[in-house]
């Protein structure tokens, strides 16, 4: 069942990415279920992925637990996926909200699990399990919603005097300022703050922005390549990734040392093993003029489009898009 859609701000990308997974998988080989979410939270079986998504004729679908099957309504017919692949972005898609779903329903499905996917999604919780590990991360401090706003220059005097203000639990660039002072950063707080009760403040590095690949199981699991994101703007906001007049670049291979190319992959791998991770994820990293690696967030479900960083650095190594589906739903039938 390929799941798709969903209730988030990113309800466009997961609609994008999903007609190219849909493209990809080999129909001689599944039988493939498409599921549409509305952004109302809403499930409607498809007959096809056209380009105008028309659910006023297409029944709804309704999961029943314990038993692996999805019910229709209201002709009340049953069927049962082998496996969902889940191409949704933000809250309630790769929070651990449908990946929970999957387990009640006794269905396996692509990717991370609940846990996993639920402590990725929320870049706070992550940042905590990560320097727990030893592992180094962007100096940051943490805002909650109705809590007193913070001062530019309490804030400055310990992450410095450029800051990066976002939601904890956001995706795709969704809610992003760069802020500079009072001003700047009060309006960012209210912007991040449409998007989720907890924001992210954190120090502004300047650095070249490094993304690695993790695919398949525990210790099998493998790792792709380093790809680097240079933006056609100040940073890689939602338009830098995703509008069609985009001059954002795509470099497989990072033009980078191999030592550091070597650090950057061992440091990806303990990540993933950390954060209990499964299936896939794309981990990036800010890389700074003097060679200091942080990583910077988690993607337990990276955008699948045609210009999209995951696809393109498993390409790089061999691993064809139709192929790539296909790895994903072996180690998910294979957790």
């Amino acid at each position: 069942m390929l799941l798709f859609g969903g209730e988030s701000s990113e309800h466009s990308v997961s609609i994008s990415s999903a007609r190219n997974v849909y493209a990809a998988l080999d129909d001689t080989k599944y039988d493939i279920i498409l599921c549409y979410i509305d952004e109302g939270g809403k499930w409607y079986l498809l007959d096809d992925l056209s380009d105008q998504i028309d659910t006023a004729e297409v029944p709804q679908i309704l999961p029943l637990m314990g038993s692996g099957n999805f019910m229709t309504v209201p002709s009340s017919d049953l069927f049962a996926p082998d496996v969902i692949l889940p191409i949704l972005h933000g809250a309630n898609g790769e929070d651990g909200t449908v990946q929970g779903l999957a387990r009640l329903m006794h269905i396996p499905i692509v990717g991370c699990d609940m846990e996993s996917s639920a402590i990725c999604m929320d870049k706070v919780v992550t940042k905590q399990l990560l320097e727990h590990a030893d592992i180094k991360v962007v100096p940051y401090a943490v805002h909650l919603n109705g809590e007193p706003l913070p001062s530019f220059s309490q804030l400055s005097s310990k992450l410095g005097e450029t800051l990066f203000v976002k939601p904890a639990r956001s995706g795709s660039s969704v809610g992003v300022s760069k802020v500079r002072n009072d001003s700047e950063l009060s309006t960012a707080l209210t912007d991040a703050h449409q998007h989720d009760t907890k924001v992210l403040i954190e120090q502004a590095v300047a650095a070249r922005e490094l993304e690695v690949g993790m695919l398949g199981n525990g210790h099998n699991a493998r790792v792709s390549g380093v790809g680097e994101i240079i933006p056609d703007r100040e940073f890689y906001d939602f338009d830098s990734k995703y509008d069609g007049a985009s001059q954002t670049k795509v470099v497989i291979p990072a033009d980078i040392p191999e030592t550091v190319r070597d650090e950057i992959t061992a440091i990806a791998s303990r990540v993933y093993a950390v954060l209990g991770c499964a299936g896939l994820a794309r981990i990036d990293f800010f890389l700074s003029a003097d060679n200091q690696i942080y990583v910077n967030e988690v993607n337990t479900l990276p955008g699948f489009t045609n210009i999209s960083m995951y696809p393109k650095l498993w390409r790089a190594q061999g691993l064809d898009y139709s192929g790539l589906i296909d790895a994903l739903i072996d180690a998910a039938l294979h957790q």
